[in-house]
């Protein structure tokens, strides 16, 4: 094998590995480093690794060292050696000439399959060129408005990874194609992936107590690269690009689209104490946040570490790797974890208006992509309603979650607050001139209980977890319901279900975007684990017998987003109209009626425990049909709600009733019972009845 190749000085731009007529550029930034080589290795052979020192007089422009390589296979991997101070307690600098740096633009990276060690990170050049063309076929974004969107957050492994799951290719790209059918069935619109850039599933250093094994970083957020696809979702391991632009463009032929949960805030490479692998060695005071007397790591992100997000350098290397996802990969949106870290400037100062928040929103590239913030981090700061003024981000809404929650355990004084998220969450979002779709309405996610586990737990269960149950959030807000854990009580089971059918029939019919994750539709359980972030096992994957067993749930769930996206005035443009906005002379109709059990009686008391709204469909700009909802948040009680009057010309008829067994809890309008104005109907302890008006027959 040949030792050297042809060069010349390239070009500081792009950053990264580009294929060009003339060979491969590569180009680099660092400011602080002394000396960079480019290390080759054309094959797998140790010996005949090429090493080119650059020379700063040639290959250097500014802060950026770069060359070009001519006559080289485009097969090659490679990496850097960089050289330059290395004093971590006084200047802040982490150089080491002795390790081996992955290029933060590398858009793929040369890794095992799933659990295989990485003996590569920090010691091989494993970098690779994306040298695949690809063919999307006339791919285009769907570009569904967010108002419409009904969002789906899935792991890629654990969504296939169980045997049940009847895949060809499990646990990977192609495993999320195979579950199309699912998908499109169930009527979501995108899919929210959890973490898919490289990461090193084998960090942790925690042990299973009771089986001994060693645990797995197996959510992901940890990132390695801030581009490259996970080779090991791949059922390809050398074609992990192609096969994540296959489902991308699977997934927008049955109308799905893709939201990447992308992670800026940290990086895999941790504190002080952790491994050396691209950022730090690269130029450490650049990319992370140090205290300015100690030079210690500023960890805003609870992981050791906090990437400098609004340092130019930064900002730009974030924007760069977005619109690669948007233009390369056709992904249609972003969902930032730990987003409120988007917003600290270099001393960890929270900023009113971040560069970096601000120029996500009006980049040019993105403008047809959905944004989604993680409005807080793990220092405390919590910026729900508050994260952006600007009317593209939405947020996950943390409120609407807990409000639900508290409301559905049977805590005092929640009426009021649950009535504010039904309609859309208007104290936290009108203020800044935004819209309810700007509100990512959700009960569950990744992080927390399950729905199923929600309303059979009272207390975490993480001893797997290897930390004497110190991980996972303590405040759950959930109630197990009468038996902590499994029962074969069929009262418990009984109220356990009509729970999980009320607080679900409340996520799909509040105003804003309703978001449930993969399994809950069908009552998935992690036994009570609500931190599952290392369990590469059946705690964390989905079991697909439970779309069987608990078929009912799973109609349920179907019938409700099919009556979302079929009525429309559960999918406002803008907030409810105020009484005082529309008085009774003006001749307006108010869009939205609160009461108790009684019409005209309203009770925002902390002793309350029920709720009740009529939609009215007439008040839209294209009419559609009544709404009456009835919820009751007591545990033990029954309660009795009296119908208002609806239209002349129209009647109700009781759609769904979570305190009936399946499949009379959730009726097709034509078959379903009618219900006399003023008829007075009982509601079950957590249940609810909701009612549609139709013309009288």
């Amino acid at each position: 094998m040949r030792k050297s190749f042809p060069t010349r000085t390239g070009s500081p731009l792009p950053l990264g590995s580009t294929i060009t007529p003339q060979g491969v550029n590569f180009a680099l930034f660092s400011r602080h480093a002394h000396a960079v080589t480019l290390v080759i290795a054309p094959d797998d052979a140790r010996p005949d690794w090429v090493e080119i020192p650059l020379d700063p007089r040639a290959n250097k422009t500014g802060d950026i060292w770069h060359i070009l390589l001519g006559d080289v296979p485009l097969s090659l991997r490679y990496g850097y050696r960089i050289d330059g101070p290395h004093d971590p307690e006084k200047s802040g600098h982490f150089f080491d000439a002795g390790r081996l740096l992955l290029d933060p633009y590398a858009k793929e990276i040369h890794s095992p399959d799933w659990g295989h060690p990485r003996t590569c990170l920090g010691t091989e050049p494993c970098c690779l060129l994306d040298r695949q063309t690809y063919d999307w076929e006339g791919d285009r974004p769907l570009n569904i408005p967010l108002r419409d969107s009904i969002i789906y957050e899935l792991h890629v492994r654990g969504f296939t990874r169980h045997p049940s799951s009847g895949v060809s290719h499990p646990g990977t790209f192609r495993g999320i194609v195979e579950k199309i059918p699912h998908l499109k069935r169930l009527g979501i619109t995108a899919v929210e992936l959890m973490p898919v850039t490289e990461f090193d599933e084998n960090e942790p250093v925690f042990v299973n107590p009771q089986t001994g094994e060693r645990l797995k970083n197996f959510w992901g957020y940890s990132p390695l690269s801030f581009f490259a696809p996970k080779c090991s979702y791949s059922s390809d391991l050398e074609a992990p690009l192609t096969e994540f632009r296959d489902m991308v463009k699977a997934l927008h032929r049955a109308g799905i689209e893709v939201i990447l949960d992308i992670v800026y805030n940290h990086t895999a490479e941790g504190g002080a104490d952790g491994p050396t692998t691209s950022f730090r060695g690269i130029d450490n005071t650049i990319y992370y946040l140090l205290d300015p007397w100690t030079r210690a790591y500023l960890n805003f992100s609870g992981c050791g570490n906090t990437c400098n997000c609004n340092h130019p350098i930064v900002r730009s290397l974030i924007m760069d790797a977005l619109r690669w996802w948007v233009i390369d990969m056709h992904v249609d949106g972003f969902r930032f974890d730990l987003a409120s870290v988007l917003g600290r400037d270099a001393g960890g100062q929270v900023l009113s208006n971040p560069p970096v928040v601000e120029r996500i929103a009006e980049e040019p590239v993105l403008a047809d992509t959905k944004i989604i913030a993680e409005a807080w981090d793990a220092a405390g700061l919590y910026q729900v309603g508050h994260f952006s003024r600007h009317h593209r981000w939405a947020e996950w809404n943390g409120r609407f979650r807990d409000d639900v929650r508290a409301f559905m355990c049977g805590h005092a004084g929640t009426v009021s607050a649950l009535a504010t998220r039904i309609a859309g969450s208007s104290d936290l979002y009108q203020h800044s001139n935004r819209r309810p779709c700007n509100s990512i309405n959700f009960i569950t996610s990744h992080d927390g209980f399950t729905l199923a586990d929600l309303v059979s737990y009272d207390e975490k269960h993480n001893l797997m977890n290897g930390e004497d149950n110190r991980d996972g959030d303590n405040n759950n807000l959930s109630w197990n319901s009468g038996v902590e854990g499994p029962t074969a009580d069929r009262r418990i089971h009984a109220l356990r279900s009509r729970r999980v059918r009320t607080m679900a029939t409340i996520l799909f019919l509040s105003q804003g975007v309703p978001m449930l994750v993969a399994g809950d539709e069908f009552g998935r359980s992690q036994q009570g684990n609500n931190n599952a972030w290392c369990q590469d096992n059946a705690i964390g994957w989905i079991d697909w017998t439970l779309a069987e067993k608990k078929r009912p749930l799973l109609r349920f769930f179907r019938k409700l987003i099919h009556l979302r996206k079929a009525h429309p005035i559960f999918r406002r443009e803008d907030f409810f109209l105020h009484d005082a906005h529309c008085p009774e002379s003006s001749g307006c109709s108010l869009e939205i009626i609160w009461q108790s059990l009684r019409p005209g009686e309203q009770d925002w008391s902390g002793e309350c425990r029920t709720l009740a709204f009529l939609l009215n469909g007439a008040a839209l700009q294209q009419p559609d049909d009544d709404f009456f909802v009835m919820l009751n948040g007591s545990p033990t009680d029954a309660a009795l709600f009296t119908v208002p009057a609806t239209r002349r010309g129209r009647s109700w008829v009781r759609l769904i009733d979570t305190g009936r067994r399946p499949p009379q809890d959730f009726v097709d309008p034509e078959q379903a019972d009618t219900v006399e104005c003023d008829q007075t109907l009982s509601v079950a302890n957590m249940g609810c009845i909701v009612l549609q008006s139709r013309p009288t027959r």
